[in-house]
């Protein structure tokens, strides 16, 4: 019997090493002047200024992207698969008031195809950069046996900072508040499941066909990157005071407003009030969805909510669309118990 190998039993070690060396540029590409350690290290070094803080706070969030990633592997198409997962982890870390430093990716496969790594790695990159974050390291598990062949799953961790005295938590929230809803490019990475089951099985499509009215098709639709609002919101909270943000993901505006609203205050939301992208009308046509259902599972094309004094409104809004990100007023806080109603 022949001596056996990890490469026998599924794990290329030098498929990984080669992996590595061509991603260096790409990683590189992102760092930051903090960035204290290259790609390949046991640990990523981050050098915080600590001078430039009073009271620093770090902030964590982690996500994965859900079973959109199944939409990019029938599509065979994973170059913008990386933008969701930042987006999923820096839109998180970003509603606290704090600027995302660093991110970190977890990808795992039965077999390493060197190119599809690759263009995954490639949407990491760009969503990295549209946060202004450092990639500062990541793992790449190869799994025979555990993973189908083809089907890889990905994970992501981002850290950011914020001043102790300027951390946004929603506390401040005032009855009359005005929300305003930052737009969102269609489904996100939220609500798959469902979106899903409605366009193959209950509608009968396929990931190429061409819904009427559409300019691409329905698989193009379905990975349509997430919006990453990090630098935008940044440069609001800079100029406009922000009493709440809410990352508008799995559970939808039902779901996600009431997670920062204090106790006595109530969230009053005008649909209608914002244009949202077809492919929510077309799903909730398709497969017969309730109205509330929609609400409580996709984002309906609202990715963000802020929660702003009255007297700030206008302006925020002003600022938000000379940022190239479209804003509306959708609503306003009430008195009332901690939750979202529909008018």
């Amino acid at each position: 019997m022949p001596r056996l190998t990890y490469k026998a039993a599924g794990v290329n070690i030098e498929a990984g090493d080669d992996f590595i060396r061509m991603i260096k540029p790409l990683v590189r590409s992102t760092f930051r002047p903090e960035v204290l350690t290259d790609i390949g290290g046991f640990g990523g070094l981050f050098g915080l200024d600590a001078k430039k803080y009073t009271e620093p706070v770090l902030v964590s969030g982690t996500d994965g992207v859900g079973t959109k990633l199944k939409i990019a592997i029938q599509m065979n198409q994973h170059d913008t698969i990386g933008i969701d997962l930042v987006a999923m982890s820096v839109n998180d870390v970003v509603v606290t008031g704090a600027e995302p430093l660093f991110f970190l990716d977890y990808f795992a496969t039965g077999k390493l195809q060197p190119q599809t790594s690759v263009e995954v790695l490639r949407g990491i990159v760009k969503g990295c950069r549209l946060a202004g974050c450092a990639l500062l390291g990541g793992e790449t598990a190869e799994m025979p046996s555990f993973y189908p062949e083809g089907v890889y799953d990905l994970a992501g961790f981002a850290v950011g900072v914020v001043e102790k005295n300027r951390i946004i938590d929603g506390s401040r929230i005032k009855a009359d508040d005005v929300l305003i809803g930052f737009a969102s490019s269609g489904l996100h990475s939220n609500g798959y499941s469902l979106a899903r089951k409605i366009a193959f099985e209950v509608a009968g499509h396929n990931v190429t066909d061409q819904i009427q009215g559409w300019s691409h098709s329905l698989g193009e639709e379905l990975l349509t990157p997430t919006r990453i609002y990090v630098k935008s919101i940044l440069q609001l909270i800079r100029e406009v005071e922000v009493r709440g943000l809410a990352h508008i993901t799995g559970g939808g505006i039902t779901g996600n407003l009431p997670r920062i609203l204090p106790e006595g205050c109530q969230a009053k939301i005008k649909r209608g009030s914002w244009p949202a992208p077809p492919i929510f009308g077309w799903l909730e046509k398709q497969g017969r969805i309730a109205v509330e259902e929609m609400y409580h599972v996709f984002n309906m094309g609202i990715g963000m909510v802020a929660a702003i004094d009255p007297g700030q409104a206008e302006r925020a809004i002003e600022k938000l669309k000379r940022l190239g990100e479209p804003a509306f007023v959708i609503g306003k806080i009430v008195r009332g118990d901690k939750k979202v109603v529909y008018e």
